[in-house]
């Protein structure tokens, strides 16, 4: 079967997935890429009521939809971030403000992650790790070696026990390659999967825009981890540098016309989605491509349908499995 077309409604929490649902249908997508936040996956519900994953499939199939990942983004940017006010929102109520009982509430939660996903059925959890050491990019004051190693330790150190739970449940971490990230390129990618000695439950969540704007080839991040891709994020970015501003932003928010790059929806921006397509059948990748829906400059529901139709004209075509020419000698031997 082709690769199927979810959206990713991370961005549409403010909906309940049952109003959120029959729109999705509409639009033409095949499934729902669900986030535990908002109502649309409660993962403490997937671990205590019998019923609730069951309720969720059968939701989702009213409308024909289905669901093959699950993504805790802002539990998992917890384990490693420094946690200050920024994140309180995204906690229980009794450990806001205390950096350290949000790290520890967030890896248990992201343990019992896994569990939920095994209980749902699906074998991939796409999110964050957070990062110890990003606030370290630029080495002014000068950063030693030995501080950027402790960073990849400490990831290693917390994240360890939290994919054991994942091997148990069967089911693999995705991270998304992503600024604020202990990977947010190539290189670092490389080393964080050697700080996890390369353990087959940790891998990526493919997200060709965060690359984009750092300009990085996404399709290289393709060829450099053909056997890690377990899922993608179909989004697009646009660098629109005018010799004014630069690809850190200058603190100007999403959506600020005088950012030197921002996020555009599917094909409105500078990702080459055909070439990434051609990259994912060499690899072999049969997962979903996830819509994760961004533009600032858009009506998000205009944006998520074209987006469906966008992702299954240009990137639903399969590999040939065959060369081209191979019908001439198939002739001659008839």
């Amino acid at each position: 079967m082709a690769r199927p077309v979810t959206l990713f409604t991370g961005q549409w929490a403010d909906l309940s997935l049952d109003a959120l649902a029959p729109k999705v249908s509409q639009w033409g997508y095949d499934g729902i890429e669900l986030p535990c936040w908002g109502d649309h996956f409660n993962v403490q519900k997937a671990l205590s009521d019998p019923a609730y994953c069951k309720g969720r499939h059968d939701l989702l199939g009213k409308h024909g939809l289905k669901c093959w990942a699950i993504s805790n983004h802002l539990t998992g940017q917890l384990v490693l971030d420094h946690n200050d006010a920024r994140t309180d929102d995204w906690v229980p109520p009794e450990v806001r403000g205390d950096a350290k009982k949000k790290t520890e509430w967030a890896i248990r939660e992201m343990k019992d992650t896994a569990r939920a996903a095994q209980k749902l059925g699906v074998k991939v959890v796409n999110g964050f790790t957070g990062s110890s050491i990003w606030h370290l990019l630029y080495s002014f004051p000068p950063v030693s070696d030995a501080m950027i190693d402790e960073g990849f330790q400490l990831f290693a150190d917390r994240w360890n026990p939290i994919l054991d739970v994942f091997k148990e449940c069967g089911v693999r971490f995705a991270l998304e390659v992503h600024p604020t990230e202990i990977a947010f390129d190539i290189y670092t990618a490389e080393r964080a999967l050697k700080a996890v000695d390369h353990r087959p439950e940790f891998g990526f969540n493919f997200d060709p825009s965060h690359l984009l704007w750092q300009m990085i080839d996404p399709v290289e991040f393709i060829r450099a981890f053909p056997d890690r891709i377990y899922h993608m994020h179909v989004k697009d970015a646009a660098r629109t540098l005018d010799g004014r501003s630069g690809i850190l932003a200058s603190h100007l928010n999403f959506g600020d016309p005088r950012r030197g790059w921002d996020f555009r929806s599917p094909g409105r921006g500078q990702v080459n989605f055909e070439e990434i397509a051609r990259a994912l059948n060499t690899i072999g990748y049969e997962g979903p491509l996830s819509v994760e829906w961004e533009d600032c400059g858009m009506d998000r529901e205009y944006g998520a349908a074209e987006a469906a139709r966008f992702v299954k004209d240009r990137m639903g075509f399969k590999s040939a499995g065959r060369l081209f020419d191979s019908a001439f000698a198939d002739a001659q031997n008839k």
